[in-house]
């Protein structure tokens, strides 16, 4: 049977209008309620819908002040279709102290995971290649713990073009006291064979090594400039990034507590969130 062109049209123009815009997100964003994924078939086109998502969030969550790296380990690449990580916005308001409160259903959907942040001291870092290099232009590592939101219904596709659509996933976290860095050799090793420990209530729920992002947790910052200079961008100083998560994520639970602790050679430190 041959389908008349009137047809196929109307169908295209149904398509669009069903699309969710990045305006729409923003209203599901905002209310904390499940949406429908975008209608993003590339990551290409999954970041140029990010990109008005989070201008239209600035207004409401402050400017950019770095990036995330989410999608940092083979298992979880492999489990959404993906071969590489997927990067994201963070905004000001994004960002609170480590002991903050905050609602359990923070978000549409939200999650709890151990990251860690470091924070970028100089241009130079855009032309680091190991992790190595990445140290000698940053200037603190800070515990982190994030609390993303995946923002879509049940059922939605969460593929590397549509999780970089949702920002890949940012929404809030909590930052412990900064860790200056040493730029030397024993200090990025200790880095890579860190131990992170999550603990929620009381009781250790994770235990996981550095390595567990990308190898060495730094390779997600020379992953992050590589990509960024695609687009002709790089990392400044005072940018803060996000550098992924250290295993499995939490859901929050009312009344609950989840600490993350970071031991590395000499250093070590740690962050805490309370949720109501």
């Amino acid at each position: 049977m041959r389908i008349k062109p009137w047809v196929i049209g109307l169908a295209a123009v149904l398509s669009l209008a069903w699309a969710i815009t990045p305006d729409d997100l923003i209203v599901y964003w905002l209310g904390k309620t499940p949406a429908p994924a975008p209608a993003v078939q590339t990551i290409d086109e999954g970041l140029a819908f990010q990109a008005a998502f989070v201008q239209g969030l600035e207004p409401i969550m402050g400017q950019p002040v770095g990036y995330k790296v989410g999608l940092t380990s083979k298992p979880v690449q492999q489990k959404f279709g993906v071969d590489q990580p997927l990067r994201g916005v963070l905004l000001e308001r994004m960002l609170l102290p480590s002991d903050a409160t905050v609602p359990a259903k923070f978000g549409a959907v939200p999650i709890v995971e151990g990251d860690l942040l470091v924070r970028v001291k100089d241009e130079g870092i855009n032309q680091a290649r190991t992790p190595e290099e990445v140290l000698a232009h940053l200037d603190a590592v800070i515990p982190f713990i994030e609390l993303p939101d995946l923002v879509l219904k049940k059922g939605e596709p969460l593929n590397g073009a549509t999780i970089t659509a949702i920002n890949v996933g940012a929404r809030l976290g909590v930052m412990g006291r900064p860790i200056p860095v040493e730029n030397t050799p024993e200090f990025a090793e200790a880095l890579g064979s860190m131990q992170v420990y999550v603990m929620q209530d009381g009781r250790l729920v994770l235990k996981a090594p550095g390595s567990a992002i990308l190898g060495h947790p730094l390779n997600a910052v020379v992953w992050l400039v590589q990509d960024l200079a695609r687009e002709g961008k790089g990392l400044k100083a005072g940018d803060l990034v996000s550098l992924g998560s250290f295993g499995a994520p939490l859901r929050p639970k009312a009344g609950s507590t989840v600490w993350v602790g970071y031991s590395f050679g000499r250093w070590g430190g740690e962050a805490k969130v309370h949720f109501e």
